[in-house]
C-alpha cells in the first residue's frame, strides 16, 4: 500500500505513514460500482480473449468484476481446448479409418 499524501510504501495495516505523518484513509469503504458480475464472465467464457482485456483492464480499479471475467475466460479457454482435442482424436480415428478402406 501506499501513502495518499507522500506515495511512498506503507505497511497494510498502517494507521499513519511513518515517512510523512499523515493519516491513512479508512480502508473499509465499499465500491459500489464492483461486484462479480455473472454477465462479465458468460462473455469470458464464450468469448476468453474478451474476459483477458476485462479483467486486465479492470484488475486494480474493480478486482471482483474483473475476476469474474477473468474466470469466466480462464473456464471457456479450457473448455475450448478439452473439445478441440476430443474433436481431433474422433475426426483422426475417423480420417485412419478411412485410410484403411
Amino acid at each position: 500500500m501506499f501513502c495518499k499524501k507522500c506515495g511512498k510504501e506503507i505497511l497494510e495495516e498502517a494507521v499513519i505513514c511513518i515517512h510523512c505523518g499523515c493519516s491513512v484513509e479508512d480502508k473499509k469503504t465499499v465500491n459500489t460500482a464492483d461486484a462479480p458480475s455473472t454477465g462479465m464472465a458468460v462473455l469470458g467464457f464464450f468469448i476468453p480473449l474478451a474476459g483477458l482485456i476485462i479483467w486486465l483492464i479492470n484488475k486494480e480499479n474493480k478486482p471482483l468484476m474483473a475476476k469474474s471475467a477473468g474466470k469466466g475466460a480462464l473456464i471457456g479457454f479450457i473448455v475450448s481446448m478439452v473439445f478441440s482435442i476430443i474433436y481431433g482424436a474422433i475426426l483422426g480415428s475417423m480420417i485412419g479409418s478411412l485410410m484403411y478402406y
